[in-house]
């Protein structure tokens, strides 16, 4: 080729071009081009490109306010009207109030409709989640439960009734709230549904034994109060409180899925039924204040003296689990899942047994009632802490969307 020639140049700036034109074309189609979709295998799937605040409903984005005005209504009707207690008790079920059951029950049932139990010996295949599930129980069901059990001593020394109630607290590992906090961190939607399967039935089995073993075994002081408490007493609770919900939703979805399919079961069941986890949350917490509102006001330094030990155990268990989880390569969905499930504690179950246990007008129960108030505001900031510092320092795997 003439290099020297007019039309020759004019031919490669062309080509040139044409091929500049054509590589920016392939690299836009490229960029606008959307990954296959990966639906979970155990959980479903979340709308991870909006915010996490705007993705949430109208009860998520202001859970803790509504709790402080469920706790302050049930504070007022409980001191100022009189037939509110008496009418409150009337009517048991497994030694608790019928309207603390029909709370603990709808509480608890729309978050376990979402886990997909059918197909969760899919995810079991892989060597990486066994790796997962072992660090898991270690965390939740050792370390876990016995820091909490060394701060309510170190707290509450003086105080037996809510150190018992703490310690039930620490042994309740979290099988609901923790997939709103992991939702909202964007940690792994598939395990975390997988941990709540787990928990779930590792507390049909261990929470009675091992609440036994704490406080009997690891607070003799309360040998003598513990007379009347049975395994048969301890396990019937957990049984109820989890084995029916935990029934009902895998009864739903072997009936339901067939019939409306998917995606239908997601937009339309999963959608209604989502709230009702909350309001009964929201129930649950008014008629427990309204029962024992005189003794909260009452015994206001007592609450004080409860949160205290709750927020150092929130801090220092989701931080040591996160720290731990990095330093052995754990990527950013797995350690967020991992941490915020070690921080979270099931305060439904501990209440319930609480109740059943102690009775409602306990000091335990005013400990296990506590814990969803500093809950909420401190697992939220720590949502906010660790989204931060993965943001900071670039840590985050294929599997969250930043």
């Amino acid at each position: 080729m003439d290099r020297g020639h007019p039309s020759a140049v004019a031919d490669t700036k062309t080509a040139d071009k044409t091929s500049s034109t054509d590589a920016q074309a392939t690299a836009s189609d490229v960029e606008k081009q959307e990954p296959p979709p990966q639906h979970a295998p155990c959980c479903e799937p979340s709308q991870s490109r909006l915010s996490a605040f705007s993705s949430l409903g109208f009860l998520d984005r202001f859970l803790a306010a509504w709790i402080f005005l469920a706790m302050l209504i049930g504070i007022l009707l409980g001191n100022f009207v009189d037939d509110v207690q008496p009418a409150l008790q009337r009517g048991n079920f497994v030694g608790v109030s019928l309207p603390i059951a029909i709370g603990l029950l709808v509480m608890m049932y729309p978050i376990l409709c979402k886990v997909q139990y059918e197909k969760l010996h899919e995810v079991f295949r892989t060597r990486e989640v066994w790796v997962q599930l072992g660090f898991s129980i270690i965390v939740n069901w050792i370390i876990a439960p016995l820091v909490m059990l060394g701060l309510a001593w170190a707290f509450l020394p003086d105080q037996q009734g809510l150190r018992e109630g703490l310690i039930l607290v620490g042994i309740a590992r979290c099988i609901a709230m923790v997939l709103i906090w992991n939702s909202l961190a964007r940690g792994h939607g598939d395990y975390c549904a997988i941990l709540v399967a787990v928990n779930s039935l590792l507390q049909i089995v261990l929470f009675a034994p091992l609440s036994l073993l704490f406080l009997r075994v690891f607070n003799p002081h309360a040998r003598q109060a513990m007379q009347d408490i049975s395994y048969a007493t301890v396990a019937t609770s957990v049984g109820v409180f989890l084995g029916i919900p935990l029934g009902a939703a895998m009864l739903t979805r072997l009936v339901l899925l067939p019939l409306l399919g998917p995606d239908r079961y997601r937009t339309h069941f999963v959608r209604f039924a989502a709230p009702w986890s909350l309001i009964g949350l929201l129930f649950t917490i008014l008629v427990l204040f309204a029962s024992q509102g005189k003794q909260v006001v009452h015994q206001i330094v007592s609450v004080v003296r409860v949160a205290a030990p709750l927020v150092v155990y929130f801090a220092l268990i989701f931080f040591a689990t996160l720290v731990l989880a990095r330093k052995m390569g754990f990527r950013y969905g797995y350690a967020v899942t991992q941490s915020f499930t070690a921080a979270s504690n099931n305060f439904e179950l501990a209440i319930a047994v609480a109740v059943a246990a102690f009775g409602p007008h306990s000091d335990q129960a005013l400990a296990a009632t506590v814990g969803p108030l500093i809950e909420v505001p401190v697992l939220l900031g720590l949502v906010y802490a660790v989204r931060w510092f993965a943001k900071r320092t670039g840590w985050k795997d294929p599997e969250v969307e930043s």
